[in-house]
């Protein structure tokens, strides 16, 4: 069996907190974005190439390589991805 490691890959990501819901809906468009998206409820739904998705609070926004948004628990963001010092 072979081994595969993935490309390294820059993308652009946002964290959904208590303070920039607003910041989240223009990362991810107008066009991403679906129906039950609540500011109050602290709950944005998205569209993503395997359907609409939610994000809860503290998720990660994450835009693909080819224009994709979809969520990312943190855990797992942190064990994916590394800040980019420019």
């Amino acid at each position: 069996m072979k081994k595969f490691r993935k490309k390294p890959v820059v993308i652009n990501a946002v964290q959904f907190t208590k303070n920039n819901f607003q910041e989240c809906c223009d990362f991810i468009g107008k066009e991403n974005l679906n129906d039950g998206t609540s500011e109050e409820e602290k709950y944005i739904g998205i569209h993503t190439l395997e359907g609409d998705m939610s994000v809860s609070l503290y998720d990660w926004i994450i835009k693909g390589v080819k224009g994709e948004f979809y969520p990312c628990k943190p855990d797992i963001f942190d064990e994916t991805y590394e800040e980019v010092k420019e």
